[in-house]
C-alpha cells in the first residue's frame, strides 16, 4: 500500500504530469500520421515484420529487352521481362502496364528519374492502358513469370524529339490489401526521333590515300623542266590491281572519308604529261600516262 501511495503521489506531482502528457503527444504522433497516409500497404500493417517488402516494392519487376531500342515513327516497340512475388501472399487480379512521358530536359531530370525506386503518383506517368495491358489472374509468393508487351510508338503519346520516362508497373492487389495499387516498377529511358535518318547514327571511316615518295627533286635537261621519278613502281600501284587503285574501288562503295596525302597527288599529277624513270646513270621516258589519268578522274 505504501508502493502504491508512492506511485500515486509522484504521477500527480507536476513534474510527472508534464512528463505524461509529452509521452503522449510523442507516442500520439505516430498514429496521427498513419491516419493522414490512410491504409498502411501490404506487408506494413501490425503484426508484419518490418522487413516484409511493401507497397510498389511487393512485385519486382525486372526489364530484359526494348526493341527497338531507338524507335521512329512506324514502328511497333516490344518490351519483355519478369515478374517476382517477393512477398508471402498470392498477389490477385494483376496487371502490367506501360507508362511514358514526360520528355526529360538535361542530365538532372534524367539522374532524377533514374533515382527513383517505389511508384511515386505524380511523378509516374499514367499508364497507357486499353488493349495494351497484360492480365494477370494470379502471382503466388515467391513465383517469376515472364511477360511481353508490344505498343505502336503512335500510341505512345510522344511528341518533340527527344529522351522520355518509360516504365513497366504491376498493379493489384492482395488478401491483407483488397484494393488495387501499384506493386512493382521498373523504369528506362525512350530515346524518340520521329524519322529514321535523324535517328540513325552516322559513322564514316578515314581511309588513308597514302604512298611512298617517288618523285625525286630533279628535273630533265629539257625546256620543259620534265618531272623525274626514282623508279616505276607508282604507276604499277595505279594500274588495275594495284594497292591505291583498289583502295579508290572499294572506298566508292562505302561511307569512307578520304585523308589523302599531298604528295601522292602531286606526283600521280605529274604523271599524267610528260615524266622521265631513273635507270642507273640515265633517265627513259615514262609510259603511264593514262594509268595516272584514270585514277585520279576515279
Amino acid at each position: 500500500m505504501a508502493e502504491a501511495a508512492d506511485i500515486k503521489g509522484i504521477s500527480h506531482s507536476p513534474a510527472r504530469r508534464w512528463l505524461r502528457r509529452t509521452a503522449s503527444v510523442i507516442l500520439g504522433a505516430p498514429l496521427v500520421a498513419t491516419l493522414l497516409a490512410g491504409p498502411a500497404a501490404p506487408g506494413a500493417q501490425a503484426g508484419e515484420a518490418s522487413k516484409a517488402p511493401a507497397g510498389s516494392s511487393t512485385v519486382d519487376v525486372t526489364l530484359d529487352s526494348l526493341a527497338p531500342s531507338a524507335p521512329v515513327k512506324g514502328d511497333t516497340l516490344t518490351v519483355s521481362g519478369t515478374l517476382t512475388n517477393r512477398s508471402k501472399e498470392t498477389v490477385t487480379d494483376a496487371r502490367v502496364d506501360l507508362r511514358v512521358g514526360p520528355r526529360l530536359f538535361g542530365r538532372t531530370s534524367i539522374d532524377a528519374a533514374a533515382e527513383r525506386t517505389g511508384y511515386v503518383p505524380g511523378s509516374d506517368p499514367a499508364a497507357i492502358g486499353g488493349k495494351y495491358t497484360l492480365k494477370i489472374a494470379k502471382l503466388p509468393s515467391g513465383i517469376t513469370q515472364n511477360f511481353t508487351l508490344s505498343v505502336p510508338v503512335g500510341k505512345l503519346g510522344l511528341d518533340d524529339a527527344g529522351v522520355y520516362q518509360f516504365g513497366v508497373s504491376l498493379s493489384g492487389q492482395t488478401s491483407r490489401a483488397p484494393y488495387e495499387q501499384v506493386l512493382g516498377i521498373e523504369r528506362t529511358f525512350l530515346p524518340w526521333q520521329e524519322n529514321e535518318s535523324d535517328a540513325r547514327t552516322r559513322i564514316t571511316y578515314l581511309w588513308p590515300l597514302i604512298a611512298s615518295a617517288h618523285l625525286t627533286a630533279e628535273t630533265g635537261s629539257d625546256e620543259q623542266q620534265t618531272p623525274v621519278f626514282a623508279d616505276d613502281d607508282l604507276a604499277a600501284e595505279l594500274a588495275p590491281g594495284g594497292r591505291l587503285e583498289q583502295m579508290v574501288s572499294l572506298g566508292s562503295q562505302l561511307p569512307v572519308t578520304w585523308v589523302i596525302d599531298p604528295d601522292l597527288l602531286a606526283g600521280v599529277d605529274a604523271m599524267t604529261k610528260s615524266y622521265r624513270i631513273k635507270v642507273g646513270d640515265t633517265t627513259i621516258a615514262g609510259k603511264n600516262q593514262a594509268v595516272a589519268k584514270q585514277w585520279l578522274t576515279k
